[in-house]
């Protein structure tokens, strides 16, 4: 008769359990997490884009809004350093008072004007813009450009030369300051709108490589800047374009690029 063996049974070990425990508890934890965590936020929608678009352009015109014009900021610059040119002429008709623009282009008080403002003059009087006034004579003049530099007898207790730029192209903005039909300091915006023009004057003469702007000058506005947007000059305004020999605007000015012009009181731009 066959021996009857006895069935082995087989425990797992202690340290299964341990891991089986472990992975149960991880799992609850898990579990748990999920079940109880905070909501995530919700998708983004068409609105939601839309709404952020509006608030940045609303923000945008906002501080564009706040930001001085171009204009501003330029007629702040040259303020300081414009002043008013009053001569008086004798003519066959009399004595004629005349009136024109200019700026300081040195610590010395030296003044860029045209030349055909205080051309002939018997008296040139400029009057800064702090309010004094001084008489002035002609130091130099540039006839084959119509410029002209005065020395004033008398300075202003302080003297704030203009700052000089160069060329700008056709299209950039630009801004004709001066005095136009005794209309003291007033400026007026265009465009450049051409460069390198010729243009007959009287005498027969003509003026070379003018920059021809559809800023509006007018009479007084003569030896006035032609400004950049930052507030340097870039030229003198020597002159406007009319069909019928009227000295009103219609539409096109000339101004003298200041390459040439500064040159007459040695102050190349900058």
């Amino acid at each position: 008769m066959a021996r009857r063996v006895p069935a082995v049974v087989r425990r797992a070990p202690r340290s299964a359990w341990v891991v089986i425990a472990v992975l149960v508890v991880v799992a609850l934890a898990l579990t748990g997490f999920l079940l109880l965590r905070p909501p995530g936020p919700a998708p983004i929608t068409t609105r939601d884009v839309e709404a952020t678009v509006k608030k940045s352009l609303d923000e945008q015109a906002r501080t564009q809004a706040a930001a001085p014009a171009l204009a501003s900021v330029a007629y702040r610059v040259i303020q300081p350093s414009l002043v008013i040119i009053s001569t008086t002429k004798s003519t066959a008709t009399g004595q004629n008072s005349g009136s024109g623009a200019g700026i300081i282009v040195n610590a010395d008080g030296t003044v860029l004007t045209a030349l055909h403002v205080v051309d002939g003059a018997q008296t040139i009087k400029v009057t800064f813009a702090d309010g004094t006034s001084s008489d002035a004579t002609i130091a130099k003049r540039q006839r084959d450009n119509d410029i002209a530099t005065l020395t004033p007898t008398d300075l202003p207790e302080t003297v704030v030369p203009a700052v000089l730029g160069s060329i700008v192209p056709v299209g950039a903005p630009v801004f004709a300051v001066g005095h136009p039909l005794g209309l003291a300091d007033s400026l007026s915006a265009g465009v450049v709108s051409a460069l390198d023009r010729t243009v007959s004057v009287e005498g027969g003469r003509e003026l070379k490589h003018l920059i021809q702007i559809d800023a509006a000058v007018n009479p007084g506005n003569s030896g006035g800047p032609l400004l950049n947007k930052a507030g340097q000059v870039v030229g003198i305004v020597t002159g406007l374009a009319n069909p019928s020999d009227q000295s009103t605007f219609v539409g096109i000015g000339f101004a003298v690029p200041i390459a040439t012009a500064g040159g007459a009181a040695d102050s190349p731009p900058q």
